[in-house]
């Protein structure tokens, strides 16, 4: 699933992060920053992300977004409804390759996969990717970023506020952002290397906001498994301090959101699941995951690698594999890979 907000490998890869969390949505819109008044701006841009944050789970939508890094291009439709009642509705499906579909209500999602007749069931985990952004609020974010309004534009047809987050240090990437001036809907999310060039991108091609609720189909997709092989992974919290790690990056920004235990698969037929433990933290907008896997059984390799604005750092440390996973550029990963420390509990 997404280690961060946006897409980081495929959309499909990583669907529990297009979930969202629950908040009050400010209906009031931003007012432009003004320059000569940074407290004023500086409080207008926290409004601003964290009205985009909320309208994702509060506006009722319908579109069509694409995600672009590099040559890959992958297209996925999504339907968000939102009610007094009974809260969250949303449907998810890819556009391109094999046939995925994701249905959701509040934090149950299930995820089908046709060629296999499965089914997933799980709790959703992350609920701040696209068309949602933050991990914290708004004001946390611009503690390690600086905003910038820029000139209006559309996106999708739809008359769009635009603001751009250039990092405070080396640690991150800069992100600019198109919002729906009425709603706060995030249309496109871009992540700029220190040159401007975009490394990804996720916008809308097509989106209708305001739509009416039309949640019948994702209640009868939810209810109706028959035929369907349903299986409902082991995710458990965790608690890594307990397991003897210490993990104390001195990066500023970054806090720890979410630590969890999954079993991935043993590379060898007929050995038992291998259990992963997952630190998850985030500056808000970009998010950084460290797992830690033991070295039996499982045959990896040192190195370094990235796919657009992701890298990923892989080490051995003790018996234990460690494996960080980020938007972020490879010098933050290797930061945080140095404040990582082991001491076996007694």
């Amino acid at each position: 699933m997404q280690t961060s907000r946006f897409n980081k490998t495929t959309i499909w890869g990583r669907l529990p992060a297009f979930l969202f969390c629950a908040a009050v949505l400010l209906s009031a819109t931003p007012r432009v920053f003004a320059q000569d008044d940074p407290a004023a701006a500086r409080r207008s841009a926290a409004e601003l992300l964290d009205r985009i944050h909320q309208a994702a789970q509060q506006q009722n939508y319908e579109g069509a977004f694409v995600y672009q890094r590099g040559n890959f291009v992958q297209t996925s439709r999504i339907a968000h409804y939102s009610t007094h009642a009974d809260g969250e509705f949303e449907q998810l499906e890819s556009l391109d390759g094999k046939p995925r579909k994701m249905l959701r209500h509040n934090d149950d999602m299930f995820t089908f996969v046709p060629e296999r007749h499965l089914v997933v069931v799980e709790k959703r985990q992350n609920r701040d990717s696209f068309p949602a952004l933050l991990a914290v609020d708004g004001e946390q974010v611009l503690s390690v970023y600086e905003p910038k309004m820029l000139a209006d534009d559309r996106v999708a047809g739809v008359d769009s506020l635009v603001m751009e987050l250039d990092p405070k240090d080396a640690y991150r990437f800069a992100y600019k952002l198109w919002a729906d001036r009425k709603t706060g809907l995030l249309l496109r999310a871009q992540t700029l290397d220190p040159s401007g060039q975009v490394l990804e991108q996720l916008s809308f091609s097509q989106v209708r906001i305001g739509v009416p609720v039309d949640k019948a189909g994702i209640v009868n997709g939810i209810r109706n498994l028959a035929g369907w092989t349903v299986v409902r992974p082991p995710v458990e919290p965790v608690d890594m301090a307990a397991q003897g790690w210490q993990i104390t990056p001195s990066v500023p920004g970054f806090h720890m959101i979410r630590q969890l235990r999954r079993p991935m698969a043993s590379r060898e037929a007929g050995q038992p699941p291998i259990p992963v433990d997952q630190a998850v933290f985030s500056d808000g907008l970009a998010a950084i995951s460290v797992f830690v896997e033991p070295v039996e059984n499982n045959s990896r390799k040192e190195g370094t690698g990235n796919s657009g604005a992701t890298h990923v750092l892989v080490k051995r440390q003790g018996n234990f594999w460690i494996t960080l996973l980020g938007e972020v550029p490879q010098t933050t990963l290797q930061q945080f890979a140095s404040a990582i420390e082991y001491k076996a509990p007694k």
